[in-house]
Formats: C-alpha cells, structure tokens, sequence
C-alpha cells in the first residue's frame, strides 16, 4: 500500500511549513517546500516545464510525501491528481496576518536565507501594490469564496479544512504512519 500524499494549502503566515515538516516527519515522509523548487536565486521563477519536471521527480522519489504549496496557475492538477489528502489551512486572518507580520520582521533583522539565497525585504513584505501582507489578506477572502469547489478536486481526495491552531494540533495528533 502506498504511503501518504498530502499536499497542505492555504494563504502565506497558516503555519504549512512548520505543519508539513511536523507532519512528514510524524507519518515517515519526505518534505518539499515548493517555494524552493520555483523562486530561483534573485527571487526568478523557475520556468514552469522545469518546476513541473522538478515537482514530478519529488513525487516520484518515494511512495509517500508531503508537499508546501500547489502551484496550480503553472502545475495544474499535477499534484492534486497524485495526492491522497489535501490540508487546507484557513485560519483566522488576524491570527494568519499577525504571524506573517512577525516572520517577515524576524527574516528581515536576520537576514534569514528563505531559499536559493532569497532574503525577505521590507518593500517585497509591505511596500509594493502586491506585497506578500496585502496579498495574503487578498487571498485569503478569495480562497474562501473560491474554494473548494474550483480547485477541481479529483473524486477521491480528502479535503481536510483545517480552521483553528487547535484543530491543527487535534487533526495532527490523528495522524500515524502507514
């Protein structure tokens, strides 16, 4: 029997980092952030056949994974297809943006490298039209409009909506490796 697929979704500062590292290594599983394979050095997109090919040789290196993130706009049901759980992470707002808010400050001061030698910058968190604080609040009422109905879900994927950090903690406790 194939061990666990679980790709975690939800808006920047829902915790799918710390929630995907805690899970895998609890369920015996790789991890793979996304954001890794697609922000190059200098904050480049990958182009979109080689994250799709990097994306599909992580899913194809071990009968179990989780994954950061979905990509949809450039993998399309690539992940959702092959995945056997999706975690959506939608927390409280002020909770999501209170934590984005303390991260992005902590980067910052310490200059943290995010990935493939990216740093955090106060104009990318808070100072241009898109910035990830205005876009994670954006986001966040557009998912829950949005989803789940347009993420075309495949018939037999679970969907687990997770809505508070209790509910985090009580849905992660429930989980034990295959």
């Amino acid at each position: 029997m194939p061990r666990r697929r679980i790709v975690i979704a939800g808006i920047s500062g829902n915790g799918k980092t710390t929630l995907g590292r805690r899970l895998a290594h609890k369920v015996g599983v790789p991890f793979t952030e996304l954001d890794a394979l697609m922000h190059q050095p200098g904050w480049v997109q990958a182009e979109t056949e080689t994250f799709r090919l990097e994306v599909e040789a992580v899913m194809d290196a071990s009968d179990g994974w989780v994954l950061d993130g979905m990509y949809q706009g450039q993998l399309g049901d690539l992940v959702l297809r092959r995945a056997d759980t999706l975690v959506w992470l939608d927390q409280p707002l002020p909770l999501v943006v209170g934590r984005l808010v303390r991260r992005v400050v902590k980067d910052i001061v310490t200059k943290r490298d995010l990935f493939n030698g990216n740093r955090q910058t106060w104009r990318f968190a808070f100072f241009t039209r898109d910035s990830l604080i205005s876009f994670a609040i954006k986001s966040h009422f557009k998912r829950r409009r949005e989803w789940p109905a347009a993420i075309g879900a495949p018939p037999n994927l679970e969907i687990v909506r997770l809505r508070s950090p209790r509910e985090v903690e009580r849905w992660l406790e429930c989980q034990t490796p295959d």
